[in-house]
């Protein structure tokens, strides 16, 4: 019993139409559910029936949707997260669409999350019965699912720390100052084997760092490069390495300014017993853009 990932994305963007362009024909998601200012998208490998939703009017982040496994979670994360002194209410039926009743927290950096153990089930475009490997028709950079986001925090050791007491992730790396003095800059937390379904670094409160789509492989991410100038997608870093993680990856903006990445190569396994990865602020551009080993000014301070 816990929570199991990453369920949807709710952003913000400035004109509906341009967005439903950007993550439909460039990232290749399906429109599965549009009405007046808001538009319901899913990947090619996703179950669920939506993992984004775009409403239009402004930018930046709404909320983040987990999904847990039964309703034991709910009600034990929602306690833990008023021991903990954060604030709580819970969500009906039908208020996101074609999910059930759940339970929402607002973290000490003042973001949205809810959580949820019901929604309606779609299959994948290949089907769950002898399925193919790809889909034939699918556009653009094709995105298998939506993977993890990071955010913002002013304390960003103070969100780590509800993410663990409250919901049980497990650290798989920090970013610290140095180890004499270890204020945390940075946090990725994993939930499940991933090496991380939330990040965390430090920033504006209540913002969004970007939300990232899963690849195959590092072929896949050039692959998306490639489109990504055909489409004159505004790219922030990439293609590159991560030290932390050792993922592969691009960050780019969509027409909104909110910022996406591409990640390719989980690079390994974390499970409760990951022993945590440390990075020192010394080292910490070589840990995000480990080819280049250098930061532009944009990756850390555009938040939306």
């Amino acid at each position: 019993m816990s929570v199991m990932r990453l369920g949807y994305v709710h952003i913000r963007v400035t004109d509906l139409e341009e967005a439903r362009n950007h993550y439909s024909n460039t990232l290749g998601m399906k429109v599965v559910h549009e009405e007046p200012g808001k538009l319901h998208l899913k990947c090619w490998d996703e179950y669920d029936h939506h993992s984004l939703v775009l409403e239009e009017g402004g930018v930046g982040l709404v909320k983040l949707g987990y999904k847990c496994q039964d309703e034991e979670d709910l009600v034990r994360y929602e306690k833990r997260a008023q021991q903990f002194g954060a604030t709580t209410g819970r969500v009906s039926a039908g208020e996101n669409l074609t999910v059930g009743d759940g339970v929402a927290l607002t973290l000490p950096s003042e973001q949205r999350i809810e959580l949820f153990t019901d929604i309606e089930y779609v299959g994948t475009d290949t089907g769950a019965l002898n399925p193919d490997p790809w889909p034939r028709d699918g556009r653009g950079i094709a995105a298998h699912w939506i993977d993890h986001a990071l955010i913002g925090a002013d304390n960003p050791g103070l969100v780590e720390k509800f993410f663990m007491e409250v919901l049980d992730f497990h650290v798989a790396e920090r970013a610290i100052t140095n180890p004499s003095h270890p204020e945390v800059l940075g946090s990725w937390m994993a939930c499940g084997e991933s090496p991380h379904d939330i990040a965390v670094i430090k920033g504006p409160d209540a913002k969004l760092h970007h939300f990232a789509f899963h690849l195959e492989d590092w072929n896949a991410i050039l692959r998306a490069g490639d489109i990504m100038s055909m489409d004159d997608v505004s790219v922030d870093i990439g293609p590159t390495r991560h030290g932390i993680t050792r993922g592969t990856t691009i960050y780019f903006f969509d027409p909104s300014g909110n910022r996406n990445e591409v990640f390719a190569g989980l690079g390994y396994r974390t499970f409760p017993d990951f022993p945590t990865v440390q990075w020192t602020e010394d080292q910490l551009a070589k840990g995000i853009v480990y080819i280049a080993r250098e930061l532009k000014e944009t990756f850390t301070t555009v938040f939306t």
